[in-house]
């Protein structure tokens, strides 16, 4: 199958960036890890799980279509992380910046008449809604019960199982 260069360009940026993600993810885990909120950390863990599934389904896609996968540099995740709340910002900023490099990949893959990237795009289109809306509300919650009540937030995410 024809793939064009931008497009496994974007693919193989994609890559790193969930990659990047799920190190992000898992560095966060263990800050909520070291304060003993197993919740908030089991979270972030689920995340980064998530994140790398990501990265693995882009790799499947390029295998199938032909593309030529190129795992690109993942730098190191930040670990000055000082608050639930910088976590969870931090966090919605990171989903709202793959949903626009997901839309920017869709965007050619609409312009290229690239009815496969298209189908395979459309799950990500859908799960960035999710992922977006997840860290939003997330961040309310951290935000409504303050640093001081996490606790609270540890209990909301047991009753929310």
């Amino acid at each position: 199958m024809q793939i064009s260069k931008a497009m496994v360009d974007l693919l193989n940026e994609q890559i790193a960036h969930e990659l990047i993600a799920s190190n992000q993810y898992l560095q966060i885990a263990t800050y909520f890890d070291g304060q003993a909120l197993r919740k908030l950390s089991g979270f972030f863990y689920k995340q980064s799980e998530e994140e790398r599934e990501h990265a693995l389904k882009f790799v499947h896609y390029m295998t199938e279509v032909g593309a030529d996968v190129r795992i690109l540099e993942i730098p190191a995740a930040s670990y000055d992380i000082k608050s639930a709340e910088q976590a969870f910002q931090m966090s919605l900023d990171w989903e709202k910046e793959v949903t626009r490099r997901i839309h920017a990949m869709m965007d050619l893959a609409v312009s290229e008449k690239d009815y496969a990237a298209q189908a395979f795009l459309q799950w990500f289109v859908t799960e960035q809604v999710e992922e977006e809306s997840s860290m939003e509300t997330m961040l309310q919650i951290v935000q409504q019960a303050g640093e001081k009540n996490l606790l609270m937030v540890e209990a909301y995410m047991t009753h929310g199982e």
